[in-house]
């Protein structure tokens, strides 16, 4: 099996380095020839593409991709994937395309439970943006009899991306804003449910996140706990200076289940809810 994967960043890695030994050949986009240097250092053949205009030698590499992972975001002109690879994945028609997309999607829905089924009513620009990206690629599966998964991802955090590196940098805070909950996902959950989901060949999304939707703020109080320190003070959500991407995150209030991949792939989480995984990555790092 041939693995291509468009926008190697952090969570695509993590599935490569779970799924590494399934593939015989692996390759990965990045925007940079110095990220294409650590990629090569992973053993990942680097394709260096800016979205806009096809990767020099990506036709080709797609030609005899059985697998393809995109997880790139969306922008003003629709899905860069689609548009200036499109053609040639139809060409290559590999067995399974995976789509890593965002909880975003389902928009706010005042703290009350979403799963798959629950339509989609995005609020910010880039949830609308997903929201599109999804249908399109939807729409390109069905026409050309592609299985496709698209992966609805929480927040994203893992090693080198979690609440003690926020404190490690000084920009850990505890925002409070009354009924607001959050789900997580770490990287390393993301991974595996991928890397069950590529032999399960059918079309289908997939929430994947963690059990336990809770107050952004538990997190930092509970890092703070294990660090041995005092928690930043507390910041009303209405007074604090917050840029308007960050801002907009709080106008989603929602809880999501991840019954399927449970029921359907039978996944079960390697960190279920942010008090293990914080105690693993604390004591991982200590």
């Amino acid at each position: 099996m041939r693995l291509f994967v468009f926008g190697a960043g952090f969570s695509s890695k993590a599935f490569i380095e779970e799924a590494r030994n399934r593939f015989d050949w692996i390759g990965g986009t990045t925007r940079s020839r110095e990220k294409a240097d650590k990629l090569r250092s992973m053993g990942v053949e680097p394709f260096l593409f800016d979205g806009e205009t096809p990767g020099t030698g990506i036709a080709e590499a797609l030609s005899s991709a059985t697998h393809v992972l995109i997880s790139i975001a969306p922008n003003d002109t629709g899905d860069p994937v689609l548009n200036q690879h499109g053609n040639d994945i139809a060409t290559a028609r590999p067995q399974w395309i995976g789509y890593l997309s965002t909880v975003g999607v389902y928009g706010n829905h005042d703290g009350a439970w979403v799963d798959e089924e629950t339509p989609c009513k995005p609020v910010s620009k880039r949830s609308i943006q997903r929201v599109a990206a999804e249908q399109a690629w939807q729409e390109f599966g069905a026409a050309h009899g592609s299985v496709l998964q698209i992966f609805r991802l929480s927040g994203i955090y893992g090693p080198g991306r979690n609440t003690f590196e926020n404190y490690r940098k000084g920009t850990a805070r505890r925002l409070i804003k009354p009924g607001q909950v959050f789900n997580r996902i770490r990287a390393e959950d993301i991974a595996g449910v991928l890397a069950l989901a590529i032999d399960y060949p059918k079309s289908r999304i997939f929430n994947v996140t963690d059990d336990e939707p809770a107050p952004p703020q538990d997190l930092v109080t509970y890092a703070a706990q294990l660090l041995g320190i005092e928690p930043p003070a507390e910041i009303p959500f209405e007074t604090a200076e917050l840029s308007p991407m960050a801002r907009s995150f709080y106008g989603e209030n929602k809880r999501v289940s991840n019954q399927r991949v449970k029921e359907e792939l039978g996944y079960r989480f390697k960190f279920p809810e942010y008090r293990q995984s914080l105690k693993q990555l604390h004591e991982k790092q200590s």
